[in-house]
């Protein structure tokens, strides 16, 4: 079944801006290659991109040869990569994306591919109430603790959005407001091409900003509304290693509960870890400091953990599993591996032949 107020054949575009260079990092793989649970953090924005089922899904990229753009032809072929070249802003990273797509008529969303906690059913609402409205362009916006480094959004004395305010260019009293700016919007696609190529440079950074399409679009008369996003998390962005760690336990934490809520148990979630591609059936436990990566699927009833390494392994119902890896494996029904034992690719362990009965 189709959201409501999300058209059938979903938007005409999803654009997901990748070309940032993350020098923050300090790492030599792209910032939106880091990986989150098993899937890259681009993978995850991706995945999130899918789910609104656009006509066209692209990503900005800043080399036609590089790294991210040989991930999307290897892991996401329906995925376009359009390169930026020099990097000059947001703005410009979009208006190279929409003149690439053919300035796409309907609905077109910006994210990016480093906020590895964006849900599907957030875009959806974003894109319901861009929709149901037939605003110029709707942002996400969220309630921030700590709103530094965030666009501030102002708002004018009757509560309508006015303006977005870069952290760069804020007064003190602007940077005081605690609603930020997500970065992600739902434009109307032919309101967006043309506003696009008013953008400015007059700011601190000397680049284009998408901020200012929603500026330049209110003061035409347009409307610009707003949608918030009650889980900050989701809008996380990660520019270092430390937000990096922050994103995987908040996914985490995220994928524990959802497994605990289907009947799994988890014993010590805070020494847990799981994959985005790990199957848990219900009536299976998981003991402390255990890992579960890949494709890994583990059977109803069955025990794995404390002290376990599982990698896209079969662990099958009523199997136990202790203080023991597992790398492309499969444990039988009802077998027991471990401790200390090391299944490498290929190994089957199958559960020991019940022994006959003594004659009497």
């Amino acid at each position: 079944m189709e959201p409501s107020g999300v058209s059938v054949t979903g938007p005409a575009a999803v654009i997901v801006l990748a070309a940032g260079e993350g020098t923050r990092m300090k790492s030599s793989t792209p910032k939106v290659l880091h990986e989150v649970c098993g899937r890259t953090m681009l993978g995850h924005a991706l995945a999130a991109a899918r789910e609104l089922a656009p006509r066209q899904l692209a990503v900005v990229v800043g080399e036609a040869d590089g790294p991210v753009a040989r991930y999307l032809a290897d892991y996401w072929p329906d995925a376009r990569a359009i390169v930026q070249g020099p990097r000059r802003g947001t703005g410009h990273a979009v208006r190279v994306a929409v003149e690439a797509l053919g300035a796409p008529a309907g609905t077109v969303v910006v994210t990016y591919g480093d906020t590895p906690l964006l849900r599907g059913q957030t875009l959806r609402d974003l894109v319901g109430q861009q929709e149901a409205t037939g605003a110029a362009v709707t942002a996400l916006v969220a309630r921030a603790t700590d709103p530094t480094g965030y666009g501030r959004i102002v708002r004018d004395a009757g509560g309508n959005f006015a303006a977005i305010v870069e952290q760069a260019d804020a007064t003190p009293a602007q940077a005081a407001i605690t609603e930020i700016n997500s970065g992600m919007y739902a434009f109307d696609g032919v309101a967006l091409a043309a506003v696009l190529k008013r953008l400015t440079t007059g700011n601190a950074k000397g680049e284009e900003y998408l901020t200012e399409a929603l500026t330049i679009l209110r003061d035409d008369g347009l409307d610009v509304g707003t949608v918030w996003c009650a889980d900050f998390d989701e809008i996380l962005g990660v520019n270092d290693q430390a937000q990096l760690a922050r994103a995987r336990r908040v996914l985490n934490d995220r994928l524990l509960g959802s497994w605990m809520g289907t009947g799994v148990t988890i014993l010590d979630p805070a020494s847990t870890w799981v994959d985005v591609g790990v199957v848990l059936e219900p009536g299976a436990q998981i003991g402390p400091a255990t890992q579960l990566q890949g494709g890994t699927t583990v059977g109803a009833g069955a025990r794995v953990g404390p002290g376990c390494l599982v990698r896209d392994s079969v662990i099958a119902a009523e199997a136990t599993v202790i203080q023991s890896v597992c790398e492309r494996a499969v444990v039988g029904p009802g077998a027991t591996v471990g401790p200390y034992a090391h299944l490498t690719a290929g190994a089957r362990v199958e559960a020991a032949p019940a022994e006959a009965e003594p004659d009497a």
